[in-house]
């Protein structure tokens, strides 16, 4: 029998033993859903008036924009420069430029995006990080739609719900592609 919370105000002990025990079961629920896949979960960017989503494990952090960084001589001009985050030397790369659709103008909130990759450190310069994003599996189709930033060839397919589609970017691929391995001018 489950008891109302107002009821146990003058009992602490049960209210507590009640709230924990309702904890316990939304925790339950979570892990379950989450264990069932039926859930994605992205990071929402905007990138030249577009809206994008990338995979929740492929990015390690957002940062704002570092207000120096070291020019490296020699680079493609996407590559703004390297960045000391926290003691670690970070490559910062306008995504924009890279992709050819235009330098990111910086505002007050453009944001760094670090990508999570093992072997390439990278920091992704875009327009706006709007926050987490999550969709069901359902909602998911593999066709992407035209995008202002040309990166067709980077997208995993898109999200639609109601009028919406959201892009999903996909980092492993901009990082891994040739195009950004040759970084000298």
């Amino acid at each position: 029998m489950t008891a109302s919370l107002k009821s146990l105000r003058d009992r602490p002990f049960e209210l507590l033993a009640e709230l924990e025990r309702r904890g316990r079961a939304v925790s339950a629920q979570v892990a379950q859903e989450g264990s069932s896949g039926k859930e994605w979960v992205g990071v929402a960017l905007r990138m030249a008036g577009d809206l994008y989503l990338v995979a929740r494990e492929e990015t390690r952090e957002v940062l704002g924009v570092p207000t120096s960084m070291t020019r490296v001589p020699g680079a493609k001009n996407w590559i703004k420069g390297l960045a000391n985050v926290r003691g670690t030397l970070l490559p910062i790369i306008d995504l924009r430029l890279f992709l050819g659709s235009g330098m990111t103008p910086l505002s007050r909130n453009t944001r760094i995006v670090v990508v999570n990759h093992r072997e390439i450190p990278a920091g992704l310069l875009v327009d706006e990080v709007l926050g987490f994003r999550r969709f069901a599996e359902g909602e998911f189709s593999g066709d992407a739609p035209p995008t202002v930033a040309r990166c067709e060839r980077y997208l995993a397919g898109a999200f639609k719900r109601a009028n919406e589609q959201w892009p999903v970017l996909n980092l492993r691929a901009v990082l891994e592609s040739t195009a950004f391995s040759e970084a000298a001018a």
